[in-house]
């Protein structure tokens, strides 16, 4: 009797020519239309398979896979995997991959996007045109902030944060400042036109300030009320990291109250919900979670996933060897704990 196929699952609907090698390998299990998944239905569906491919929206941790004893491996779409509880996947010996440096230059460009339409007041403008409000030109409408020359801050100088600085010191010779768990080489930071600074120095020196570092608990709220309180008042503010990574409220009230000039954001605490105090205000561009959504990117996303998954599974040319686990040690270390209990 020919031996089973190993079973797959595909969380929502991807790019079906990409989707379909992993047909080659696996018996697939694939969703035909976008779904809101309860925890409940993740872990119905994580029950019988070996492996899947999950985008953010799907939330995975020790519930999830408490009845799942033949998963071995997720391959998440997205480069940030806070949707996955990396801990109790290493635990169990699941390996988890994401899909890093293929999004870098796309999401950098949409950071960059997002800072000069916050600056440059162009989506209030945009809807102040549409309402019919524009009757004659005037010297002092719509006046925003420059963005050539001024002072450009980033929070977090991993792929993503170097790419928007070399966008604003190649691009609009702007005055590069960072701040990061650790510096950068001397030779990055020429390249880059970059200057690390302290965190307090950052909030208080930029004009711009965009958020890219991971989010955790470390990050929770990093961007609070004190830290809004040490912005310029004339600042504009960025994030294209994770929604958590913003006090929205406090953040919201910076910018009801003059205290902040604008802000563009791309990520929210509780998307797709958006706090109505956002929604509310004008001087804040708001995009729904786009920062790779470009089709080169996302297609080479899904590419690089079901790669890692084929590998992660022991077939194909990189067979046991994705491009970019997360927790490899982790697996490899309950999988010493096992073999040292089988012989016990």
């Amino acid at each position: 009797m020919a031996e089973a196929r190993p079973r797959v699952w595909v969380s929502q609907p991807l790019f079906d020519d990409i989707v379909d090698r992993l047909q080659q390998y696996f018996e697939v299990v694939a969703a035909t239309e976008v779904t809101a998944y309860t925890p409940e239905a993740i872990a119905a569906q994580l029950r019988d398979v070996d492996g899947a491919v999950v985008t953010l929206n799907e939330r995975i941790g020790t519930a999830e896979i408490a009845g799942a004893p033949r998963l071995r491996a997720i391959a998440n779409v997205g480069v940030g995997y806070s949707n996955l509880d990396i801990a109790a996947l290493g635990d169990a010996g699941i390996l988890a991959t994401n899909t890093p440096d293929v999004l870098t230059g796309t999401t950098a460009d949409l950071g960059f996007a997002l800072l000069m339409a916050a600056a440059r007041r162009i989506t209030e403008s945009e809807r102040w045109l549409r309402e019919g409000q524009w009757g004659q030109w005037s010297f002092s409408t719509m006046l925003g902030a420059d963005v050539h020359g001024s002072t450009l801050g980033i929070l977090g100088m991993g792929r993503i944060g170097q790419g928007i600085a070399r966008r604003g010191h190649h691009g609009f010779g702007m005055r590069v400042l960072y701040h990061n768990r650790s510096r950068l080489p001397q030779p990055v930071e020429r390249e880059l036109g970059a200057q690390w600074v302290s965190f307090e120095d950052l909030l208080a020196q930029a004009d711009h300030l965009v958020t890219v570092l991971p989010y955790s608990a470390d990050t929770h709220h990093i961007i609070d009320a004190a830290a809004l309180a040490r912005m310029k008042s004339t600042a504009t503010l960025v994030n294209i990291a994770r929604g958590g990574i913003v006090d929205e409220l406090a953040l919201a009230d910076a910018l009801a109250n003059g205290r902040l000039a604008a802000a563009g954001l791309d990520v929210y605490e509780g998307e797709p919900a958006v706090r109505p105090e956002l929604l509310a205000l004008r001087n804040v561009v708001l995009t729904p979670h786009i920062g790779s959504a470009s089709l080169a990117t996302r297609r080479a996303m899904v590419t690089l996933a079901v790669d890692n998954l084929i590998a992660a599974l022991g077939h194909g040319p990189q067979a046991g060897r994705p491009s970019s686990p997360v927790n490899a040690d982790a697996v490899a270390a309950a999988a010493m704990k096992k073999t040292a209990g089988c012989k016990r």
